[in-house]
């Protein structure tokens, strides 16, 4: 075989939903960009299933949900999709799932689920109904499978069921990827490295808790997946401090609830009521907020769908850069952001409930384009233009709902929040208030925005540190990423139970060595102190090049191979503990080389890229799509270059039989 004929060689590390994506798209830019006779060998290395990867996996509980609705899950391009390769439209989950009650078509290769609990799941998924995570992975196997089916004849894919422990080899020349299996080693023109989100060593911040648990026989968890948390030491009864409200809370207390045999029941006046096994520890939940994030809509915009963007998009963020001056992300982006957020909630409100609104849309929409967020003139605008305080957006007071609260009685406190969260789940599930759900999709199209001003470096460095990574991520995450409302009504019901306290906002964790227990203060219940014999850190790990459980990263970084992103400038230092890859083609930034490894290239979390999303909304134009597009694309063209190939040794491969 000629060099131009030769066998191409593309190793993916990581066969989770990400991997899944890229092929996909891989798929999709194939007829285009690939020469038909031509072998492309991909080999994929991953421990876990390919699709749904570590996650994903369906080996975790069935309690376990997702917090997106099954019409909201969607792995494939769509008609909003800004990207160069072809759109290739497919299900979303609650559209695959139908499929199986007998309703609309049958999407290929078609195979009932082997799991019988989940097939009779998705025999009654409603579009509306939040999934099981069991669920998801059978819908991300599928789109594996089908993503497999494909791919041009030329191209075949191998699964390697193992860890990638190390990668080596010249820029200008082949990659060895070692496997922990002690099998291969794998050469390839190409590596790509889609681990998705990966664990890490606990943060030094919290060697003290640790180093107590073990002197004093206590139980502490670092940050931790849920689904892989140990939680079988924590005792029936134990008091237990729990520091994050967010998801993980929500897993964690599904887990120790239900997981350990308690039920719910509605009484004859609808209340849910939560009946204990006894087995169940008590759960003390504070953190910054100390509130829920809050809950997911479950219903559908009323009005047309809002244009987006307006008033944040690529002329918004190029007139920022093109300012030439460091920018504050607080002061100089953020009121473009909310102005966007404001036109998802005021086109919704305008369009599915005028009789709450005193003008027509377009004199509204008029004087709203030419008005500065935060101007008197705006405040003036929305005041007199709708007159329910209710259906204004105040993006400040959604975010710290307990600010300047405080309360002498525990059970006072108790009773405040178990009426705010009574509050919260009822309007997400009132379609009356469907203009929150406009601002949701403005949030999600200004997320999806943010990349480019990111990339561009023009952010300061402690506006990165504060403002993006910091109070940005976590005010998108309180609004965008909360739980379904049924688990809002759950936590109520074992407040009501004794089973869940809370202990408010600001709170703080210290020791006591004289009990050997932890103990627990906050701002929102001043002067009390709440004492465990446990302590859980809710939430997940953050990103760590540094503390990374990944051998592969590990070892790259231990040889100079990889670089964590620095932010700096003259006032401050920011380390994120991402991976640097190149803005333009997800490259890895090479220390060694200084620049990009031009046959490295690393997708998602944990890079710096900050497009971790592997799967979105349908009509939202994901970020994380546009990514796998450019990146699968400029795959195509550099493996199908003369030449290509012709350094790397043949490779026997297998089609992949799954």
């Amino acid at each position: 075989m000629s060099a131009a004929r030769s066998t191409a060689v593309l190793v993916v590390v990581g066969a989770g939903p990400r991997a899944t994506g890229l092929l996909e798209r891989i798929a999709a830019n194939a007829p285009e960009l690939w020469e038909g006779d031509r072998e492309l060998v991909i080999h994929l290395v991953d421990p876990h299933p390919p699709g749904p990867g570590r996650i994903w996996r369906r080996e975790q509980s069935p309690l376990l949900r997702m917090n997106s609705m099954a019409e909201d899950v969607t792995l494939f391009t769509d008609e909003s999709s800004t990207i160069d390769g072809p759109v290739r439209p497919g299900p979303s989950l609650a559209e695959w799932a139908a499929q199986f009650a007998g309703r609309g078509e049958r999407f290929a290769p078609y195979a009932e689920p082997a799991d019988p609990e989940v097939l009779a799941e998705l025999r009654v998924l409603g579009g509306t109904e939040f999934p099981t995570r069991r669920a998801q992975s059978a819908y991300l196997d599928w789109a594996f499978r089908r993503v497999l089916a494909e791919l041009p004849p030329s191209v075949t894919v191998e699964w390697h069921r193992t860890t990638a422990t190390a990668v080596t080899g010249p820029p200008d020349g082949p990659q060895r990827v070692r496997l922990a299996d002690g099998s291969g080693p794998l050469d390839a023109d190409l590596v790509v490295l889609a681990q998705g989100h990966l664990g890490s060593a606990p943060d030094p911040s919290h060697r003290g808790h640790a180093d107590f648990a073990r002197r004093h026989g206590r139980f502490h968890l670092p940050p931790e997946f849920s689904a892989d948390a140990d939680l079988s030491a924590l005792r029936p009864g134990e008091h237990v401090l729990v520091r994050g409200f967010g998801l993980a809370f929500i897993d964690l207390m599904a887990l120790l609830t239900e997981g350990r045999g308690g039920t719910y029941r509605t009484g004859p006046d609808g209340t849910l009521d939560y009946l204990p096994s006894g087995r169940e520890p008590v759960l003390h939940i504070g953190s910054r907020r100390g509130v829920p994030y809050h809950a997911k809509t479950r219903y559908r915009l009323r009005g047309p769908r809002p244009p987006l963007p307006r008033h944040f998009g690529p002329a918004a963020v190029d007139a920022l850069l093109a300012e030439g001056r460091p920018l504050d992300l607080r002061r100089d982006v953020w009121p473009s952001m909310a102005k966007e957020i404001g036109f998802g909630h005021y086109h919704e409100l305008f369009h599915a409930h005028p009789g709450r609104t005193t003008m027509p849309w377009a004199g509204f929409l008029a004087a709203y384009d030419r008005l500065e967020w935060y101007s008197d003139d705006m405040r003036a605008l929305v005041g007199a233009a709708v007159p329910d305080p209710a259906d204004r957006l105040d993006l400040e007071a959604l975010d710290r709902p307990l600010e300047g609260l405080s309360f002498t009685s525990p059970e006072v406190f108790q009773e405040h929040l178990r009426s705010y969260v009574a509050r919260d789940v009822a309007r997400r599930e009132d379609p009356q208030f469907s203009a929150d759900l406009g601002a949701f999709l403005a949030l999600l199209s200004v997320y999806g925005r943010l990349s480019p001003l990111v990339a561009s470096g023009r952010l300061t460095a402690r506006s990165v540190a504060d403002d993006l990574d910091g109070w940005w991520n976590g005010y998108f995450s309180f609004l965008a990423s909360g739980p379904p409302g049924f688990r809002l009504r759950q936590l109520q019901a074992l407040s009501r139970a004794g089973t869940v306290r809370f202990l408010g906002a600001g709170i703080r964790i210290d020791t006591d060595e004289t009990t050997g227990t932890f103990v627990a203060r906050s701002r929102t219940l001043p002067g009390r102190s709440f004492h465990g014999t446990a302590l859980i850190e809710a939430y997940l790990p953050g990103p760590s090049l540094a503390r990374t459980e990944d051998p592969l990263l590990r070892g790259l970084l231990r040889e100079g191979a990889v670089a964590e992103e620095v932010v700096a400038d003259a006032t401050h230092t920011h380390r994120p503990g991402l991976l640097t890859v190149s803005p333009t083609d997800a490259h890895l930034v090479d220390p060694t080389l200084g620049g990009p490894h031009p046959r490295r290239i690393a997708l998602g979390a944990p890079t710096n890229t900050r497009a971790v999303g592997a799967f979105a909304r349908p009509r939202t134009d994901a970020p994380a799509f546009r990514e796998n597009d450019a990146v699968a694309r400029a795959l195509l063209r550099a493996l199908g270059a003369p030449g290509a190939g012709s350094g790397t040794p043949p490779v026997a491969v297998r089609a992949l039989k799954v």
